[in-house]
C-alpha cells in the first residue's frame, strides 16, 4: 500500500499553521516544517514560528535545528524532510508537511534532486562584490549568459539564488546539466491549499507585522546582530530581518524600513503564487473562514483513504502542450 501524507501550502500569513494543528490533532499527525527560515534558532518573531504552546500540543519537526550562520542547501533540507517523514511513518502517525517556501515544498513533493555542486567561496566573494558595485540586475545578466533557463526561474533580486545558479552552472559545465533531476517520491500527498483575496491577505500581513513589532521584532534582530549575524548571511535575507538590520545600522529610518518590509512581503506573496498555482489540479483550495477546518478535515480524511488520481505537474502539463 502506498504511503500517504498531507501537505498544507499557500502564501505566508494565510493561516497554514492553525490549519495544520487542527489536522494533526484530528488525524494523529505530526507537523514537518517545510520553510527555509523556521529551521534557524533565535529567528522566532519575524518568521512567525509556531509558539511553545503550539509545539507542545503537536510534535513539530525541522524547527530550531540550525544556527543562523549555518548554510543549509536545498538538497540537505530535502533529505532532512524525508528523514522526518520516515520517522513519523515508523511511529504509525501521519506526516503533515506545512510551508510556504515554494521551491522547498516542490523539491519534496515532486522529487526534485538539486544539482550537486559544491560551494565556491571565491566565486561567491567575486559575485557579491560585482553585485554591490553594479547592482543585482547586472549579476542576473551574467547568469542569463551562462544559463538562460535558470535565469528565467530566478528573481534577479534574490541575490543568494542568483549566485547559487552561477555556482551550479560553473560546476556542471553548462545549463542543461545544471537543471534539477527528478527522483521517485516514496509517498502520495494530499495537497491542501489556502487562499484569500490579495487585498485581504495584504491587510492581514500588515497587521501581523504590527504584532511582530510589538512582540519585539526589532530587539530580536538587534540580538542576532550582536551575536555576529550580519546581513550577508542567507538566514538574514528573510523578509524583515535585512530591512530592520539596515535601520539598526543607520542606513534608513524606521519608517523606511517598515515600508520596505511591507513591500517585500507583498512581493513575496505574488512570487508564492507562481509555485502554488490556482490551476494546479493536485491542490484542493480552500478559503479560510469560520468553521472551514471541518470541511478541510473531511476532504483530507476521504482523500487519505481513497486512491489518489495521478495528476501531472504544471511543468509536465506545459511540456505536453508543446
Amino acid at each position: 500500500m502506498t504511503l500517504r501524507l498531507a501537505a498544507v501550502v499557500g502564501p505566508t500569513g494565510v493561516g497554514k499553521t492553525d490549519l495544520a494543528l487542527s489536522l494533526a490533532r484530528a488525524l494523529a499527525g505530526e507537523i514537518v516544517s517545510v520553510d527555509s527560515r523556521l529551521l534557524y534558532r533565535g529567528m522566532d518573531i519575524g518568521t512567525a514560528k509556531p509558539t511553545a504552546a503550539q509545539r507542545a500540543a503537536v510534535p513539530h519537526h525541522l524547527l530550531d535545528v540550525a544556527d543562523p550562520d549555518e548554510i543549509w542547501s536545498l538538497g540537505r533540507f530535502r533529505q532532512a524532510v524525508m528523514e522526518s517523514v520516515r520517522q513519523i511513518y515508523g511511529r504509525g502517525r501521519l506526516p503533515i508537511l506545512v510551508g510556504g517556501t515554494g521551491q522547498y515544498m516542490t523539491a519534496v513533493l515532486d522529487g526534485w534532486t538539486p544539482p550537486s555542486a559544491p560551494a565556491d567561496p571565491e566565486l561567491r566573494r567575486e559575485a557579491e562584490t560585482f553585485a554591490h558595485e553594479h547592482g543585482p540586475a547586472a549579476l542576473h545578466d551574467r547568469l542569463r549568459d551562462v544559463d538562460p533557463e535558470a535565469a528565467a526561474r530566478i528573481d534577479p533580486r534574490n541575490l543568494r539564488r542568483v549566485i547559487r545558479g552561477l555556482e551550479v552552472a560553473r560546476a556542471s559545465g553548462g545549463p542543461r546539466r545544471a537543471l534539477p533531476r527528478r527522483s521517485a517520491v516514496p509517498f502520495e500527498a494530499v495537497r491542501v491549499g489556502l487562499s484569500l483575496p490579495r487585498s485581504e491577505l495584504y491587510a492581514r500581513l500588515d497587521a501581523r507585522l504590527d504584532r511582530m513589532l510589538a512582540d519585539g521584532f526589532v530587539e530580536e534582530v538587534r540580538g542576532l546582530m550582536a551575536r555576529g549575524c550580519g546581513r550577508h548571511l542567507p538566514s538574514m535575507s528573510a523578509i524583515g530581518y535585512r530591512q530592520l538590520a539596515a535601520y539598526i545600522e543607520g542606513e534608513m529610518t524606521f519608517e523606511q524600513a517598515l515600508a520596505r518590509v511591507r513591500q517585500a512581503t507583498h512581493r513575496y506573496v505574488r512570487q508564492q503564487a507562481n509555485w502554488f498555482r490556482a490551476d494546479d489540479p493536485r491542490i484542493r483550495w480552500f478559503k479560510p473562514g469560520p468553521g472551514y477546518e471541518a470541511e478541510v478535515l473531511a476532504y483530507v480524511r476521504a482523500a487519505l483513504e481513497a486512491p489518489l488520481t495521478p495528476h501531472p505537474s504544471p511543468a509536465e502539463r506545459e511540456r505536453g502542450q508543446e
